[in-house]
């Protein structure tokens, strides 16, 4: 899940309807499926005018939503950008096209460390997109400042102020295992208990399990929040009452690739614009607007220096090290989902 700022949206883009996600697409088009503002409106509006290629939008909101519409049978789609657990996923159902990204000009400015999926070790399937640190976001008039976990989970006592946690089992039982020193792609029915209890014994402090929680966290109707890095936007326009930390017993990360569908009826368009991204510019103008990160390190070169130094947006190495990203479980997510049940009912 990837929640951020909502932008309007002033390009020629619009939404598919699904009738036209069922014809045959004609040359000269691209058909883009994404998360929700996840990407900058005038990267779009500059593929078009470049390469004189019309591009429709539509967008989803989690990495199940996306693959339930493509199995169902939505054909008329070019690219989509899974978490690296989705891309796993996809590319074992077998739905995606080898694009060959790795041998085009450019993509020697993609990090290494950012070639994550096991399906694709080369990245000769997707490119990597985005990414970002899952952490706290805080006011400051409610919560001086906050550097751990456990300073979030105290604040109810301490300070007498609500705190709410993402409604999403593996990042919400993700802190129980970090917490419990264990990987947040534990398959241990014991570490995943003990996360479970970890949960449970601070339930009574926390306000909600949700996404929604910006304004309320604006307003100081809620102090803290577990949430996304796109809280940065927010912190940056009012540094004095808000922040975001990556808590210092360590966090979780995500990162989107941009993949190609085996069934995209445009896929000469579609690496097109795979190429297109390369071009350091265009993901420095996503990060401008999506405050998250970018694997390209010549794009970063390009950010203003609020930005490209931001410890929530690039983190130094130290806590780089202690970020974890998810891995596809299998028929082990069964365990996650009876351990969520349990914390939600109880």
């Amino acid at each position: 899940m990837r929640l951020i700022p909502t932008f309007v949206i002033t390009t020629s883009t619009f939404v598919l309807s699904c009738a036209m996600m069922t014809a045959v697409q004609a040359a000269g088009e691209l058909n883009v499926y994404n998360w929700g503002d996840y990407i900058n409106p005038e990267v779009l509006t500059r593929f078009e005018q470049e390469h004189d290629v019309k591009v429709t939008l539509d967008t989803y909101g989690t990495n199940e939503e996306m693959l339930a519409k493509i199995q169902a049978g939505a054909t008329g789609y070019d690219i989509v950008f899974p978490s690296v657990h989705m891309h796993d996923i996809m590319h074992k159902l077998d739905l995606l096209w080898e694009s060959n990204i790795n041998k085009s000009s450019g993509f020697e400015n993609i990090e290494p460390d950012f070639i994550r999926a096991n399906t694709d070790p080369e990245s000769s399937w997707c490119l990597p997109y985005a990414w970002g640190t899952v952490g706290i976001v805080y006011n400051k008039t409610k919560v001086p400042e906050i550097t751990s976990w456990e300073d979030f989970f105290a604040i109810p006592d301490k300070y007498g102020e609500k705190i709410t946690m993402l409604d999403d089992l593996r990042e919400t039982i993700g802190v129980g295992l970090i917490m419990n020193g264990h990987s947040v792609n534990s398959r241990d029915p014991e570490e995943l208990k003990a996360a479970q209890q970890f949960i449970l014994d601070r339930k009574d402090k926390i306000s909600a399990f949700t996404y929604d929680v910006i304004p309320l966290v604006q307003s100081g109707d809620v102090a803290a929040s577990h949430w996304y890095v796109g809280a940065m936007y927010t912190v940056l326009q009012n540094p004095d009452e808000m922040g975001y930390v990556i808590p210092k017993e360590g966090a979780t990360m995500y990162q989107e690739d941009i993949c190609v569908l085996k069934t995209a009826p445009n896929k000469e368009n579609a690496k097109l614009f795979m190429e297109f991204y390369l071009q350091p510019e265009m993901p420095a103008l996503n990060v401008e607007q999506q405050m998250n990160g970018t694997p390209n390190k010549a794009a970063r070169a390009l950010l203003p220096d609020n930005l490209r130094n931001n410890p929530g947006m690039n983190p130094p190495p130290d806590v780089m090290a202690k970020l974890q990203i998810f891995e596809d479980l299998g028929a082990d997510l069964k365990k996650y989902d009876r351990v969520w049940t349990k914390i939600r009912t109880q």
